[in-house]
C-alpha cells in the first residue's frame, strides 16, 4: 500500500479515497523487493467484468526502481498467476502515456479512451498461452 499510496496518491494526485478499495481485500497482491524495500506492486482480481478473464490493475514501481524491468516482471508475475488457476486472459487499464509498455508486453489497446481518477485510460488485453 506504501508503493501505491507515493506513486497514485503523492506523484500522481489520485485522491486516496479512489485508490484503495474493497477489493484490495479479495485481490491476489505482488510485491517486488530489494536491498532497500519495496520497488513495486500489483493486483489481479477475477471475475470483475468477463468469466475466464482476470483483471491487472494498480500496477505501481517506485520513482527509484523505474526502467530496472521490475514493472515488466511484476506484469508477468500477475500473468503467471493468472494462468496458474486458470484464466485465459488478462485485462488492464492502462493510463494513456503507459500504452507502449503494456503494448511491448504484448497487450492490445481495445475501445475508446476514458477518464478514471482524472487521467486518460485505455482497455487492453493479452491472451494468455
Amino acid at each position: 500500500m506504501a508503493v501505491r499510496r507515493d506513486v497514485f496518491v503523492a506523484e500522481q494526485g489520485v485522491p486516496e479515497e479512489l485508490e484503495y478499495d474493497t477489493r484490495d481485500a479479495v485481490a491476489v497482491h505482488v510485491l517486488a523487493t530489494g536491498p532497500q524495500g519495496p520497488l513495486g506492486t500489483g493486483r489481479l482480481l477475477t471475475g470483475i467484468e468477463e468469466a475466464g478473464v482476470g483483471t491487472l490493475g494498480r500496477l505501481a514501481v517506485t520513482r527509484a526502481a523505474r526502467g530496472l524491468g521490475v514493472g515488466a516482471a511484476l506484469v508477468r508475475a500477475i500473468e503467471t498467476e493468472a494462468a496458474r488457476i486458470g484464466l485465459t486472459a488478462v485485462d488492464l487499464h492502462a493510463q494513456t502515456h503507459a500504452l507502449g509498455f503494456y503494448e511491448r508486453l504484448g497487450y492490445a489497446a481495445y475501445g475508446p479512451e476514458f477518464d478514471d481518477a482524472g487521467m486518460p485510460h485505455r482497455a487492453m488485453r493479452r491472451t494468455l498461452a
